[in-house]
């Protein structure tokens, strides 16, 4: 197996979650980490403004701080592949953590190999539901509480809510072009640039 005309069809769900929010996509299994969160951010619609994570077992990949007092620092994402996480931990489940704060924590499925295959124009979104949560809500309790509020114009928070978050959310209604679109749209920036060789 060539690790450079390999893929995986990976199934991503955002942890206590209600409705759902899944995406199914196609990676390369080279993928960078850091480009691996960006794919993510893309296809949930997220919009990169806090931290992330990816951990399998015990092992911990990120962006390192250096004025991280805590002791962990990650390892670092742009230095390490999917196929990497693969081949230290045999994870077949990896753990994609985003916002420290509200600690959203997508839960990554590899589901299916695809060997000898091209990965030009990868990743692509395969399949996509549910809403991404509005960012800064709380986290998964906050959610919940935000779309009892919204739903419910007797709920003392209601008007608040509904002038705080995106103008008539829905958690079951998807912008599914528009999440194929940036998704897309990192395929088309990570694509190798060609050598160009001036003839004498």
């Amino acid at each position: 197996m060539s690790l450079s005309t390999t893929a995986v069809r990976i199934k991503v769900t955002l942890k206590d979650v209600k409705p759902e929010a899944m995406r199914c996509l196609v990676v390369p299994l080279t993928l960078r980490l850091d480009r691996l969160h960006l794919t993510l951010q893309a296809a949930f619609g997220w919009t990169n403004s806090h931290l992330f994570e990816f951990f399998a077992g015990e092992a911990h990949w990120g962006i390192p701080d250096p004025d991280n007092d805590y002791g962990h620092q990650p390892m670092d994402a742009r230095k390490a592949r999917l196929c990497d996480i693969v081949r230290e931990t045999g994870a077949k489940t990896i753990h994609y953590l985003y916002d420290f704060g509200d600690s959203w924590d997508h839960v990554i499925k590899l589901e299916k190999w695809f060997d000898n295959t091209t990965t030009e124009g990868m990743p692509f979104l395969l399949e996509a539901a549910g809403r991404c949560p509005p960012e800064d809500v709380g986290g998964a309790p906050g959610y919940a509480e935000y779309l009892d509020a919204i739903s419910d114009p007797a709920h003392p928070e209601h008007e608040h809510m509904r002038r705080w978050g995106p103008e008539r959310f829905d958690p079951n209604v998807i912008d599914r072009k528009a999440l194929e679109a940036a998704v897309d749209a990192l395929s088309d920036t990570w694509k190798p640039r060609r050598r160009v060789t001036r003839s004498k």
